[in-house]
């Protein structure tokens, strides 16, 4: 983990991967939640009997967007900022989800500094964002997090 005093000194690590978080485990439970939560309950990831005769490899696929919805969780094991304000989630840029998560997979993030620019509201912090799997070769999502944070 890097530690950091204020946003703008995210700027020293441009262009370099700050590091991983933990894996995490993906489970049936967690999928199953984030599908109540947000409606898509496609057996794809709600039935692991259907999944088990339809799907490629036997197994439901956890959604992309659950994915995506755990990096700021994930991030917080990667870097931290001493002292700073609000910080502001601005969006996701060039969001792909290239691989399927299937059940029972570990994942971890991974993050790259791409900038750390002042802004009128404090530093517009940008960061390609990597969710890869254990044990596969190509990752799971790859996106541009944009997060504007209030200096402290």
């Amino acid at each position: 983990m890097i530690t950091v005093e204020q946003p703008a000194d995210m700027a020293a690590h441009a262009g370099q991967r700050i590091g991983h978080s933990d894996w995490m485990r993906i489970d049936q439970e967690a999928i199953s939640a984030f599908a109540r939560l947000t409606g898509d309950d496609h057996w794809i990831h709600v039935d692991p009997e259907r999944a088990s005769r339809d799907m490629p490899g036997g197994r439901t696929i956890a959604h992309g967007l659950h994915m995506v919805s755990l990096m700021p969780r994930l991030q917080r094991e990667i870097y931290a900022i001493r002292k700073r304000g609000r910080g502001l989630n601005y969006g996701y840029d060039k969001i792909r989800f290239v691989a399927p998560v299937q059940v029972d997979s570990r994942i971890r993030l991974a993050l790259t500094v791409v900038e750390a620019a002042p802004h009128a509201r404090g530093t517009r912090l940008v960061c390609d964002a990597t969710i890869e799997v254990e044990g596969m070769d190509r990752p799971a999502v790859v996106a541009r997090h944009i997060l504007l944070l209030e200096n402290g």
